[in-house]
């Protein structure tokens, strides 16, 4: 990541964050009154092919023990009234500005993988993961209703995981690679006003 990248991520995060900050702290009292604890759901996603992170979202489904892989079809049933609301508005990616302003994140880039998918697929994220992680992207743009439909059909875990890894990782792979090859501040912006509109319309 560029210095110029580093500093547009920060100063972008911080001014987002001290905006919304109102609208982050009610979702979290709202979910915290209306679901109980946990307010956040935290995953480990992979920031280089090595180097893990915790991703930070507002919880939207009944926690698992043994929870595990991309959200699919099969477990539908976990998401809860709230949650289906803030999935619909994005509000759910909110706390994902701290990760930015960590470092763990860039505004725009490759959507942080699970460690499985990054140990499954090792030569794939050698090369998408050459960009820092993002909030958004050309393939969350792209491709993300896409995979949201293809995941929904899917009845069990092992059905979702063949899903995503036989149409989804190969898909967002060279999409994340064409921005790799064009990226630059005016491109992030173009992604980032895109999906401001798409998450707003």
């Amino acid at each position: 990541m560029t210095p110029a990248k580093r500093a547009f991520d920060v100063v972008f995060a911080l001014a987002l964050g001290l905006l919304l900050a109102p609208v982050i702290a009610v979702t979290a009292l709202a979910l915290l009154v209306l679901e109980g604890r946990p307010v956040f759901f935290r995953s480990e996603r992979m920031k280089t092919p090595t180097e893990g992170f915790f991703l930070l979202k507002f919880r939207t489904m009944t926690p698992a023990e043994a929870d595990q892989g991309v959200s699919g079809g099969d477990k539908a049933h976990r998401i809860t009234r709230m949650g289906a609301i803030l999935r619909r508005t994005h509000l759910d990616e909110l706390p994902q500005l701290w990760n930015v302003i960590r470092g763990d994140l860039s505004l725009v880039g490759p959507r942080p993988p699970l460690r499985l998918y990054v140990e499954r697929f090792p030569e794939i994220y050698a090369q998408v993961l050459k960009s820092r992680p993002g909030l958004t992207g050309l393939a969350t743009l792209r491709y993300h209703a896409h995979e949201a439909r293809l995941l929904a059909r899917s009845r069990s875990a092992a059905e979702t995981d063949a899903i995503y890894c036989r149409s989804c990782v190969p898909r967002k792979a060279r999409l994340d690679l064409i921005y790799q090859r064009h990226r630059n501040i005016c491109l992030d912006l173009v992604i980032l006003l895109q999906t401001a509109f798409k998450g707003w319309r």
